[in-house]
């Protein structure tokens, strides 16, 4: 069945973003905490639908597709407004976003080959490091207090944002050959 709660907490994450940008560009009122409640809510949801869909069996395509592309889209949606309000620099979040690109394009011309290219631990390492790092960027919008560490979670995203990426291409660089099919 297409339709089940793994599957309904994806679209929902996908639901959330369009909010979350709102809250952060414009002048709501404590959009600190309620853009960090937001984030981390849909966050949530991508740890949840994992879990459930897995143990409950309900894993779908429909699910293994919208997944990735919820998750890219809640990433990609807080960082270019964090870069909007000047929480993060534009370069960092151009390699943190193109990253998202080429790995998903790397995993589509794999699956193509009938290839199925998982998370590896790095690839989790980094994925954790952006929810926290977005998080710290949101919660900082009203305090400098946070700069620094923010910045150094900026820092250590982005080192594991390309140390996962070369990973991936490395590993698999058999499906960007002639010879793979």
């Amino acid at each position: 069945m297409v339709w089940n709660i793994p599957n309904a907490l994806t679209l929902f994450r996908i639901f959330l973003v369009p909010l979350l940008v709102v809250v952060l560009l414009t002048e709501v009122p404590d959009k600190e905490y309620w853009g960090l409640g937001i984030f981390l809510l849909a966050a949530l949801t991508d740890a949840l639908d994992g879990i459930i869909a897995r143990r409950t069996k309900k894993v779908t395509t429909t699910g293994a597709m919208l997944d990735p592309i919820a998750d890219k889209l809640l990433m990609s949606a807080a960082f270019i407004s964090l870069v909007e309000l000047q929480q993060a620099p534009a370069w960092m979040v151009t390699l943190i976003v193109g990253r998202e690109f080429a790995v998903t394009a790397l995993r589509l011309i794999a699956l193509e080959q009938g290839i199925a290219i998982s998370a590896n631990w790095l690839g989790k390492a980094k994925t954790t490091s952006q929810v926290i790092t977005v998080s710290i960027l949101i919660f900082s919008l009203n305090s400098d207090r946070w700069n620094v560490i923010a910045l150094a979670a900026l820092w250590i995203t982005v080192s594991l944002t390309i140390a996962s990426m070369v990973v991936y291409f490395w590993q698999n660089r058999g499906v960007l050959t002639e010879d793979a099919k």
